[in-house]
This record gives structure tokens, C-alpha cells and sequence, in this order.
């Protein structure tokens, strides 16, 4: 089992930058790949990036590509440097590792699915 605490969240002003972390505990020793999610009010949840804990290779939303970062600072923690923050950016972000982020970035499978508790950006206009 792998336990997800997300930190970082708050609120910001159009324009400004947000880092959230992700720190995993339990059996990391099995991730695969670890992912941010987000969810706005009255809409699904969706991908903004993963990445492999292997190759390292990432995989971006459209609407986040060239302006938020995704990265491994451990080999238990994950990273999401966002920029040039939006009003649209707002959401609930989750943290994951397991199928939900692994289909984006890897073929192997972990054959789990866990998710943080979540943390709440606000870009205000």
C-alpha cells in the first residue's frame, strides 16, 4: 500500500507561481509512475502531468504545457512547479501513483490506484 499527502496549495493572484508536493510513504518501492490531477467544481477529474519513476519521462495536459513542471525530487516525493497561474487553473489537486498515471507515461503496471487527499488552488483574477 502507498500512502499520497499533498502540500502546497493556496491562493494566488493571475500571473503568480504555486509549487506543490506530493510525498509518498509505504511500499515505494513498487511506483511505476506518479501523476497530478485536477478537479474543478462541476467537472471530472483530469490529467495536468505524470511522470515515470523509471525513465523519467513525462506527459503534459495541453493546457499546462510550457507552464507548469513536473519532477521527482526523491525517491518518495513528486513535484509541480506551476507558473503563469490562470483563473481556470483553479481546482482540487490530487496526487497519484499507480494505473491513473502510469497509462500516460509507462507500460508497466503496478496493478494499484492510490490518491492524496487533495489540496485547493484558487487563482484569482
Amino acid at each position: 500500500q502507498v500512502r499520497l499527502v499533498e502540500s502546497g496549495g493556496g491562493l494566488v493572484q493571475t500571473g503568480e507561481s504555486l509549487r506543490l508536493s506530493c510525498a509518498a510513504s509505504g511500499s515505494i518501492f513498487s511506483i511505476v509512475a506518479m501523476g497530478w490531477f485536477r478537479q474543478a467544481p462541476g467537472k471530472q477529474r483530469e490529467l495536468v502531468a505524470a511522470i515515470s519513476s523509471s525513465s523519467g519521462s513525462t506527459n503534459y495536459a495541453g493546457s499546462v504545457k510550457g507552464r507548469f513542471t513536473i519532477s521527482r525530487d526523491n525517491s518518495n516525493t513528486v513535484s509541480l512547479q506551476m507558473r503563469s497561474l490562470k483563473p481556470e487553473d483553479t481546482a482540487v489537486y490530487y496526487c497519484n501513483t499507480g494505473g491513473s498515471s502510469e497509462r500516460y507515461v509507462s507500460g508497466r503496471r503496478s496493478g494499484y490506484d492510490y490518491w492524496g487527499q487533495g489540496t485547493q488552488v484558487t487563482v484569482s483574477s
